[in-house]
């Protein structure tokens, strides 16, 4: 069972209706119990980085999440909720992160060409860092993913696995050990986005 944490934010019934069609169990919730009984974990956001950190920390998942992450279970993080798996934001202020990876999260603005616009809503190719990553089993490079962002991450390098060409190469997809993210969503990507989230699940039974 992949649990789908819900604390206040995010696409949560998008992205398990996604893997529900893919035949996976999959569970929207924000109950500990039912959270460290799972055997993969999907942290989703949307919205601002200190918001989101203050509600983690306010139901405790973030220790939570933590926890389960030593404890050797597969967390994947989805747009917002890939950027709380770093150690800090400069989103309107400075906000602390899980901390589960190296690297910060800054604006696109002052870093892209001003003809750009922010945020960044469109699909863009990815260009793979690390092709053994085990999100990218059944995709290709080149294959095209959609976003919807005006933040991202850097200093990442231990963990970067692929990036997306818009004006810099931007931060998409992160891997270590038992921890995955995506500034995308997966969820809304199509046939490319189903795969992705199959080759995270791989394993759960059906």
């Amino acid at each position: 069972m992949i649990a789908i944490i819900d604390y206040g934010v995010g696409n949560l019934f998008s992205l398990a209706s996604s893997l529900a069609s893919l035949g996976f169990d999959a569970v929207v919730t924000g109950d500990p119990a039912v959270i460290r009984s799972a055997d993969r974990l999907i942290l989703p956001g949307v919205g601002a980085f200190g918001d989101a950190a203050d509600k983690l920390r306010e139901t405790g998942l973030d220790e939570l999440i933590r926890d389960e992450v030593k404890k050797g279970k597969e967390l994947l993080g989805i747009c917002l909720g890939m950027q709380l798996l770093f150690d800090k934001s400069s989103e309107y202020g400075v906000h602390a992160g899980l901390g589960l990876l190296k690297g910060e999260v800054v604006p696109l603005e002052g870093m892209i060409d001003p003809s750009l616009k922010i945020p960044h809503i469109g699909w863009n190719a990815l260009t793979f860092v690390k092709p053994e990553c085990r999100l990218f089993r059944s995709i290709r490079e080149g294959d095209f993913v959609y976003f919807v962002h005006s933040f991202h991450a850097v200093g990442c390098e231990d963990s970067l696995s692929a990036t997306a060409e818009y004006g810099i190469p931007v931060t998409a997809v992160v891997s270590k050990d038992n921890v995955f993210g995506c500034q995308f969503h997966p969820e809304k990507s199509g046939k490319v986005g189903l795969a992705i989230l199959a080759a995270f699940a791989e394993g759960v039974t059906k």
